[in-house]
């Protein structure tokens, strides 16, 4: 059976690994295939501030109220970005991030801190992950929901700067409650799903999101998308952060000092959460970081054991082991490794203070990669 050491599987939850699929939008990307000139004249029109770097970190990680008067409730209006994770859709309704919906990498961890009480460093990867592939990098802004005027001018293909919503970077197949992107909408909530959340939770767990609920619900979309979705992906990353998708609503939606993974999240922290990107009243945070670690996440995958593997693209229920590792020696490196070639990809011969900020944040990256482990090689694309 194939196993991921925990901390390698959180990162990135709702991750996959960027795709041919995502450079078909012509909205999106870059600056990577202007001339010289045409660069010049790009960064000559918008405010460059490029990356910055990471925030220090938060020294207060105590159980306490986050619904609480500096942090009311205020519903998404008209404009605002809202994307796949529910996390980050209540974190922007409450104000730990901007309403907006469009945040600096170093807004984006210290709200999953404050909000969630996530690791440091498990959120400094997250973040700079996400950020390498849908961000831009010259005004330092990304979007958590679908591309926006407000991160900057939209580059053009093959680079992204199109938000969290652009289907295999930050999301990815096999969501709790999100379409594959083949069989539909990719980023807003779909009904149909969230309703079997829901009868699950009421089989398996009581009523409740408890880890045998989780396990199970893990597996029915598994299942589901290998039979609909002849391009399934669930290789590196995917394979990892679906798992870390499943457990984040244990470990940072029940309400208690110590999540009790048995007992699980009430049905309605779920629907808060999921439906109305809300904190339940009277929410508090995590009394401790949650960094990954422990067995929350080995006990989904050990649940029902699946290698890494993809359909072939043609057909459904073709599903096909694959090397998650890719010639890597860890699975946190090999998840390293892929995301600074897939930067590459988007910007392949990046110049000027586009190049300075794709170098700062990969470095940001690199820093952060405590978050899966560790014990990488720097890749140093661009020198």
């Amino acid at each position: 059976m194939f196993m991921l050491p925990a901390v390698a599987l959180a990162v990135f939850a709702g991750a996959g690994s960027a795709s041919a699929a995502a450079f078909n939008h012509p909205e999106y990307a870059p600056v990577s295939g202007m001339t010289a000139r045409e660069l010049a004249m790009y960064e000559r029109s918008i405010k460059v501030v490029g990356a910055q770097p990471r925030p220090v970190p938060i020294t207060d990680t105590s159980f306490k109220l986050v619904y609480d008067k500096a942090h009311p409730f205020v519903k998404q209006r008209t404009g605002d970005q809202r994307g796949p994770c529910p996390g980050l859709n209540t974190l922007a309704n409450h104000g730990y991030l901007p309403h907006t919906g469009i945040a600096t990498p170093a807004q984006i961890i210290n709200a999953t801190i404050d909000g969630f009480n996530m690791d440091y460093e498990l959120a400094a990867i997250v973040t700079y992950g996400a950020f390498l592939v849908n961000g831009n990098h010259l005004t330092n802004l990304m979007s958590i929901g679908g591309i926006s005027g407000l991160t900057g001018p939209p580059p053009k293909p093959p680079a992204l700067a199109g938000g969290l919503n652009v289907h295999g970077t930050f999301e990815g197949d096999a969501s709790l409650t999100r379409s594959d992107d083949f069989l539909g909408n990719n980023h807003d909530l779909n009904m149909t799903l969230f309703n079997q959340l829901i009868d699950t939770m009421d089989t398996f767990g009581a009523g409740n999101y408890n880890l045998t609920a989780a396990a199970e619900f893990r597996w029915i979309r598994i299942q589901d998308s290998i039979a609909r979705n002849p391009t399934f992906d669930f290789g590196n990353p995917r394979f990892a952060t679906a798992y870390a998708e499943s457990s984040f609503p244990l470990a940072f939606f029940s309400n208690l000092s110590e999540p009790d993974v048995a007992l699980g999240t009430s049905v309605a922290n779920i629907r808060s959460f999921f439906l109305e990107h809300k904190y339940p009243e009277n929410f508090h945070r995590r009394g401790t970081p949650f960094d990954a670690g422990g067995d929350i996440i080995s006990d989904l995958q050990n649940a029902h054991p699946i290698a890494p593997g993809r359909n072939d693209g043609v057909s459904a229920n073709s599903y096909a082991a694959v090397d998650f590792l890719e010639g890597e020696t860890s699975f946190g490196c090999a998840i390293y490794h892929k995301f600074v070639n897939k930067t590459v990809a988007l910007y392949p011969k990046p110049k000027g203070a586009l190049l300075k900020a794709l170098n700062g944040n990969l470095d940001n990256f690199f820093e952060s990669s405590g978050g899966i482990g560790g014990g990488c090689t720097q890749l140093f694309p661009y020198n």
